[in-house]
């Protein structure tokens, strides 16, 4: 009889712990299925009765001991919902819903007898999971050989993708279906200051893909923090893709200590591309804002003595010196270049342009002595990020700027070298702070020193949000470029406000990005926070501004002013030339009327790699601004302006593309056209090869200003 009975238990507890657990969308729409198979743990999502990711196995590999693989029984899964709203310090909305059905499965690994647990979170629009390790005995101190999250995909699906690499997002998208990747892999790889590609298969977040029966699917991470940035590695005989974490200098991939948490991995999925552009999921991941005072937190429109340097018209450089050691050169008495564009009398320049076009800021690169030897060195200690060129009056540019309500935006360049950074940190911030300046624009071009060390692996995604939190502490806001791909924690640290991460406008002057680049950005490097893409460029031409360039902007010029509506930051460039803009100041109009902070952002078509319009409306206004950008093809919009309060009247200003307007061929070309439109009002626009149009959309309350216009 007691042998029956123990049978029986044992039997039961085999049914509970290969029984689903399930969970479901607020909405139905989406249902996740968690199951223990052969010790294994193991999910399935759909989306609408489809199946979107099959089957796939959770897990992590430690480096000694046994793994967190498989051996696991269900211990207990507990239930929540959550259904609240919060605002951000700025974004694309005045407030966000954070709506979620939760399960929390604590899993129980009894013959190490340890246990883990996982929560999924269940949105509208889709799923988060991360793994969480609670203090105990026999889990304190462990080391991460490889993360084993899969992502089964039912299906050869078209992707779009960046090829894996530990140093690098700065490549161009990638178009092809799953199953081609290991073909493309080689030609998509270009050079790049530092880089390190890891596998044939390897591919970066966040992955676009759409499935044959008209699925949008999205993978990403949020809330990367104290743990290392993940890449997804291919099995294509299978479509199974598995994380990889970025590694450190002798391979580990992750040092834990509980009480401790993975990233969150995220699935976002709809049948309408537009709702993946619109979701709020990787944000609502993670942690509301760190900060009690958030006053001194500002968008910002801005331009900066860069893009010359980046055509070749200018340098970075004082002079022509070789070998640079700080401390032992005297640069008064050294020769200049006659090239330095970071010069007080040229940067008033500049000061001056912002000042009368009402923008906000000026950023000066190549302000600071070192940069005649910096790139490619492996250096130590290379900037000082305290001592000015004898040409740049710190002081007298501060006071400058200060009486014309302009800031300046000082550049910290590391050259990759992390140690040198943090041991000049205080005084680079206390240096900006005494002297005006409240954001920065840091790099982290080349190798990271110590040499061995990835752009993202935990040692350097714990820097970075060592230098954002350090920067709070001075109240400056921080624009990091070469930094891991942002994964939503301008949430919780709003000073944050912009990254690059991605491949940016530079690359227009080193020889182009393809025409399809902004209709991809938003759907993947942009799902995470936004990017300081630097728009703007109105000389498409870099001949004309460097003649030894003979790269071109693959863009025309009304897809430019469009950018500042479809690749959404709080932190937006006017980044060409001062001179360019004198040429064309009646589209400039638009950078200057265009906001960088918005109550609410509607898309009104989308679809990745061909075409996006999106509409905002202004903060504390009533005044909308649309985009659309498109590729190599072109694109026709039918607009119906609905989204506009009903018995009002707005003035719209058009700035389209010209009929005979091409990317290549007629990139200058645009008609700049005003009328009056109401939420009734229907538009047929289009956007020429590489084009776009913008609109502003002007609520008017006085009568007279709608005198000599006629209604769309």
């Amino acid at each position: 009889m007691r042998k029956l009975l123990l049978s029986a238990v044992v039997l039961l507890a085999i049914t509970i712990s290969s029984s689903a657990q399930d969970l479901t969308s607020p909405n139905g729409n989406l249902k996740l299925s968690f199951k223990i198979q052969n010790g294994t743990p193991t999910y399935q999502l759909s989306y609408k009765g489809k199946e979107v990711v099959k089957t796939s196995k959770l897990g992590l590999e430690l480096k000694e001991g046994a793994s967190l693989l498989n051996g696991f029984d269900v211990r207990k899964a507990d239930y929540n919902e959550a259904n609240e709203t919060w605002s951000p310090v700025w974004g694309e909305e005045r407030t966000i819903r954070n709506h979620y059905k939760e399960m929390l499965v604590t899993l129980d690994q009894k013959a190490q007898k340890r246990f883990i647990q996982i929560r999924f979170r269940l949105y509208n629009d889709g799923l988060g999971f991360r793994y969480e390790f609670p203090l105990q005995d026999s889990l304190n101190y462990f080391v991460i050989k490889e993360e084993r999250t899969q992502f089964a995909m039912n299906g050869d699906h078209k992707a779009f993708w960046l090829p894996g690499d530990y140093d690098t997002q700065e490549y161009s998208t990638v178009t092809s279906n799953l199953s081609e990747i290991r073909v493309k892999m080689k030609e998509s790889i270009t050079p790049n200051a530092s880089q390190q590609p890891f596998s044939p298969t390897g591919v970066q977040t966040s992955l676009m893909m759409k499935s044959k029966d008209g699925l949008y699917i999205n993978i990403h991470e949020a809330a990367l923090v104290d743990y290392s940035c993940m890449h997804l590695n291919l099995d294509d005989k299978n479509m199974v893709f598995e994380s990889w974490l970025t590694p450190d200098a002798i391979g580990d991939k992750g040092y834990m200590q509980t009480p401790c948490k993975s990233p969150w991995r995220t699935v976002m999925v709809s049948d309408d591309a537009r709702e993946i552009l619109a979701s709020k999921l990787i944000l609502n991941l993670n942690d509301p804002c760190k900060y009690e005072d958030v006053s001194w937190i500002k968008p910002v429109k801005y331009v900066g003595v860069w893009w010359e340097m980046i055509t070749g018209k200018s340098t970075w450089a004082y002079n022509n010196l070789t070998s640079v050691k700080l401390g032992e050169i005297d640069y008064a008495k050294t020769q200049p270049n006659g090239k330095h564009a970071a010069n007080t009398a040229h940067v008033k320049e500049y000061i001056d342009f912002a000042a009368e076009n009402g923008l906000d800021a000026v950023l000066v690169e190549g302000w600071n002595e070192g940069w005649e030897d910096w790139f490619g060195k492996n250096k130590d200690y290379v900037f000082d990020f305290l001592t000015p060129y004898p040409d740049f009056d710190v002081k007298g540019l501060h006071e400058y700027a200060k009486s014309k309500g302009v800031r300046l935006i000082m550049h910290h360049e590391t050259s990759g070298s992390v140690r040198n950074y943090e041991r000049h940190m205080d005084k680079a911030y206390q240096f900006m702070v005494d002297n005006g300046y409240n954001a920065v624009k840091s790099g982290y071009v080349g190798n990271i020193l110590p040499l061995g060390e990835n752009h993202y692996n935990q040692y350097m995604v714990n820097h970075y949000l060592y230098a954002i939190t350090k920067a709070a502490e001075y109240k400056i806001m921080v624009n990091a470029h070469e930094a891991v791909r942002p994964t939503g924690l301008c949430r919780t640290y709003p000073n944050l406000i912009g990254n690059e991460s991605a491949r940016g406008t530079e690359y227009e002057a080193f020889g182009g990005s393809n025409p399809d680049h902004t209709t991809i950005l938003p759907f993947t490097r942009l799902m995470g926070g936004p990017m300081d893409y630097t728009p703007g460029i109105f000389e498409t031409k870099i001949s004309n501004v460097n003649p030894e360039n003979k790269s071109y902007v693959r863009s025309t010029l009304s897809r430019q002013l469009a950018l500042y509506v479809t690749m959404y930051s709080p932190l937006q460039m006017a980044a060409d030339l001062v001179e360019n803009y004198k040429k064309h100041m009646d589209a400039f109009q638009f950078i200057k009327d265009v906001a960088v902070d918005w109550d609410e952002s509607k898309y009104l078509e989308a679809e990745p790699g061909d075409y996006i319009t999106a509409a905002r409306k202004a903060k504390g206004t009533n005044n909308w601004f649309v985009g659309c950008t498109s590729d190599e093809n072109g694109h026709i919009s039918n607009l119906t302006l609905n989204f506009l309060d009903p018995g009002k009247k707005y003035v719209a200003t058009i700035y389209a593309d010209a009929k005979d307007a091409h990317y290549e061929t007629n990139p200058q070309a645009y008609t700049i056209i005003k009328g009056i439109v109401t939420n009734k009002t229907k538009l047929t626009l289009k956007a020429a090869p590489g084009g776009g149009y913008a609109i502003s959309i002007i609520e008017v309350t006085d009568k007279d200003a709608l005198k000599g216009l006629k209604q769309f």
